[in-house]
């Protein structure tokens, strides 16, 4: 989906803002396969489509890439939609798959492929009939990784913003930004100062012609840069005031200027789970609490905005199932 960057106008008060939940279901009650994690959305011509890793647990061999579509009342059951099998007798995991809708209406699938996130590369595939069938998996070029977790952004000119990211080693992980072109040719790489960050998974936001970007840190902050250029430069990483438990987020932008980020609102552990607001991109509200459980896993969110307004999210529950909530925001007057 084409997002730009014009001046928005609207309420500019969290206090006017209010949260309804739509509807919440899990996306399967069950599937070939014991555990999952990493949900990704995109809207599409007939709906939704979901889509996530699972098998037997994350790194075995045999974690595949699987997909659902939501026709506005049901999820379809789970299909495979690609693999990490080289050969015969060579099969890698996959990872992390991303969702986004091409300029010419084609739906992309990013996703990862490789023993872990140290060795992984790039592929992806495309479908003409929104997810129904893919085309063949195609590697990116040589050095690129794609979205490692969070949507692309598509900007005025047609290039897409892909928010990516390096684990080089357990303790030194790096964001940086790649740029392609509408038709995913002419890739390039453009470096962020991390300021001493071990950051990753980057999210993006647009407001008023500026670029933003939250990220995952291994410092209990989520991190943040912002670009006036378009993406073509940043500035570097600084800590925020909202707390991260080394797991991730994502966030977008609604129409009237409202930045809208799920995470984990804690230093430790993943059983709580909230979207927050701001206005600013400074100051940030809890609208609405999603999961708050003395214990388990409510991690690796995925949020969009449907051109009819309604807002989506997906999260893993507990590395079983994917959990999709519906709401509405509402501007109280």
């Amino acid at each position: 989906m084409l997002i730009g960057l014009a001046a928005c106008s609207g309420p500019k008060s969290l206090d006017e803002v209010s949260v309804s939940v739509l509807s919440e279901e899990f996306i399967y009650e069950s599937a070939p396969f014991p555990s999952c994690h990493a949900s990704t959305l995109v809207e599409t011509g007939n709906g939704l489509m979901a889509a996530w890793f699972g098998g037997s647990y994350e790194s075995h061999p045999d974690v595949s890439i699987y997909c659902s579509s939501y026709d506005g009342s049901s999820w379809s059951a789970p299909e495979l939609a690609a693999d990490g099998v080289v050969s015969d007798t060579l099969r890698y995991p996959c990872w992390n798959p991303v969702l986004f809708t091409l300029a010419d209406g084609r739906t992309a699938l990013f996703y990862k492929v490789g023993p872990n996130p140290r060795e992984w590369w790039g592929e992806y595939k495309l479908s003409s009939d929104c997810g129904k069938t893919w085309g063949p998996r195609t590697p990116l070029p040589e050095g690129k990784l794609g979205p490692i977790k969070n949507k692309p952004l598509a900007l005025r000119d047609g290039s897409i913003l892909f928010p990516t990211s390096v684990e080089y080693s357990p303790d030194c992980w790096r964001v940086f930004i790649e740029r392609a072109g509408k038709d995913l040719t002419g890739w390039e790489t453009v470096a962020i100062d991390n300021n001493g960050f071990n950051a990753i998974q980057p999210t993006l936001f647009h407001h008023k012609g500026t670029l933003e970007m939250l990220c995952r840190t291994q410092e209990g902050v989520v991190a943040k840069a912002s670009s006036e250029d378009s993406g073509k430069t940043w500035t570097p990483l600084q800590g925020t005031n909202l707390p991260n438990n080394n797991s991730g987020i994502d966030g977008l932008t609604l129409k009237d200027g409202l930045r809208l980020l799920v995470c984990n609102p804690l230093r430790k552990g993943r059983n709580k789970l909230s979207l927050f607001g701001s206005y600013d991109g400074v100051e940030w509200k809890e609208l609405l609490i999603l999961e708050d459980q003395p214990k388990g896993e409510f991690s690796y969110p995925a949020i969009i905005a449907r051109r009819d307004g309604t807002i989506d999210i997906t999260y893993t529950y507990n590395r079983k199932k994917i959990k999709h909530v519906s709401l509405r925001c509402r501007w109280l007057k």
